[in-house]
């Protein structure tokens, strides 16, 4: 009997292992994910492999040569692109562990709300940069701005962009469904190679997309067109039903928390 059990706990010990070791693997993937830093993670992993399989194969020389190039490519994968692997490490933070979820309906009441208040900042040439919590949090930048705690309306949320009041310059912040803050700071995206037509708010939700997984609304006042950002990719000149359908589509992942 207990020679069965040593045998079973022998099975399903390296199963266990292979499998938090692929979930950690996995995730580190997708921390890192648009970034350069993963294809370098990923020349890591198989300067792993190949040591490994030249430990298996009796390859003494071979093994040696992979394990000193493997040690300077963590050193300088470390230097030369910590700022990609800071912007992973602040993903992680900000991971919705026991999020709250939303329905399909309640989520297109909201952006037929969000629809309806950006259509009319436009037509008025009002500027407005709105983001909506997806999967990462925005508490942290919730927390820098004024909290509001309220019902997302289009009156609401072209008050908070009327020109020359307080809150006008400042980014809006969207969770679980509520405008939670106002007038917040988001950080400037780095690129240098964004062109000089795009003004701070539009740099603003490049760099917030740059760091999290929101979606991002841009309205512009010198151009009179709405913009979404997702995953550092900016969608220009939307309408309003392309403006809907674009902010549900890159929502799914919110709709199956």
């Amino acid at each position: 009997m207990n020679t069965l059990v040593r045998i079973a706990e022998l099975s399903w010990r390296p199963v266990l292992e292979i499998a938090v070791l692929w979930f950690i693997l996995y995730h580190i993937l997708l921390l890192f994910a648009g970034t350069r830093a993963r294809q370098v993670f990923r020349g890591i992993l198989i300067l792993v492999f190949l040591f490994l399989l030249s430990q298996a194969a009796g390859l003494p020389t071979v093994g040696w040569l992979l394990n000193k190039l493997f040690a300077i490519s963590v050193i300088a994968a470390l230097i030369i692109f910590h700022p990609e692997i800071r912007q992973g490490f602040v993903r992680l933070g900000q991971q919705h562990f026991f999020a709250t979820s939303m329905k399909e309906e309640e989520i297109d009441l909201m952006l037929t709300q969000i629809s309806k208040a950006t259509d009319n900042l436009c037509k008025t040439r009002v500027g407005a940069l709105i983001a909506i919590e997806n999967k990462d949090s925005l508490s942290a930048y919730a927390e820098n701005g004024v909290r509001l705690d309220a019902r997302v309306s289009p009156e609401l949320i072209e008050t908070v962009f009327t020109p020359n009041s307080i809150l006008h310059d400042g980014g809006l912040v969207i969770q679980d469904g509520r405008i939670t803050a106002a007038g917040c700071i988001f950080p400037l995206t780095d690129n240098q190679d964004l062109s000089r037509m795009f003004g701070t708010r539009h740099r603003a939700a490049l760099g917030l997309s740059e760091q999290t997984d929101a979606v991002i609304i841009v309205v512009s006042e010198e151009r009179h067109d709405t913009s979404v950002v997702y995953q550092e990719r900016l969608y220009r000149d939307l309408g309003k039903e392309e403006l809907f359908q674009k902010i549900k589509e890159f929502l799914k992942s919110t709709l199956n928390r």
